[in-house]
């Protein structure tokens, strides 16, 4: 039997909606699927582990990265560059293993016109609900929670390049959901046809 090619999965989401912990659920939940890796400048912070959470490196080594034109995509958040490594996300799919990467929609377009992949968008089920749960992390004041809320508008307005849309209300209806994606796209035409060859040279 072989093994298919792996599937790059985007997932991208206004902050707060829940991505990083449904992503963090459907790698809990299935086999052979990996959160890609990202490489940043920023320090390494307590409870993290160097090549688990990121790839960390500094400044020079990035910037040299980025005229060899290393990353899928690449930003400078806060004084820090992060980057998405091309040969990272490569040699994880190439192997079979399916790669989620939890971005915003502008890195998702940019990846799109460079690579096959699969792009679901997360949606709350209300600006309300929204609000609650960007409070509930504690991270931030006020302020910067009314802020984030205004910018989800001009990100959600971008939910018609995606190809699945999942209102995360209820978190494991919303997991059960991605779930059933990624299993779908691992009974497609192109991925059984690859992992049952040999047992469909042997039926004709």
């Amino acid at each position: 039997m072989q093994k298919p090619t792996g599937t790059l999965y985007i997932l991208s989401a206004a902050s707060g909606t829940g991505k990083t912990s449904l992503s963090k659920g459907l790698v809990a939940s299935l086999d052979n699927i990996k959160i890609s890796i990202s490489h940043t400048t920023r320090p390494i912070r307590a409870g993290e582990q160097a090549d688990q959470s990121y790839f960390f490196i500094d400044e020079p080594t990035f910037i040299d990265m980025i005229e060899k034109n290393a990353f899928l995509e690449h930003a400078k958040v806060f004084g820090y560059y992060y980057g998405t490594s091309h040969q990272w996300v490569n040699e994880q799919l190439q192997n079979g293993i399916d790669v989620i990467l939890d971005i915003d929609w502008q890195g998702a377009q940019i990846i799109r016109k460079q690579m096959s992949c699969i792009s679901i968008f997360l949606l709350p089920p209300s600006r309300e609900a929204l609000r609650e749960r960007l409070m509930n992390r504690k991270r931030e004041d006020a302020n910067i929670i009314e802020d984030r809320l205004v910018a989800a508008s001009s990100e959600i307005a971008h939910y018609h390049e995606f190809d699945y849309i999942i209102v995360n209300d209820k978190f494991e209806l919303a997991l059960d959901e991605l779930r059933t994606i990624v299993k779908a796209q691992r009974l497609h035409f192109t991925a059984q046809a690859q992992r049952n060859k040999k047992l469909i040279e042997n039926l004709l």
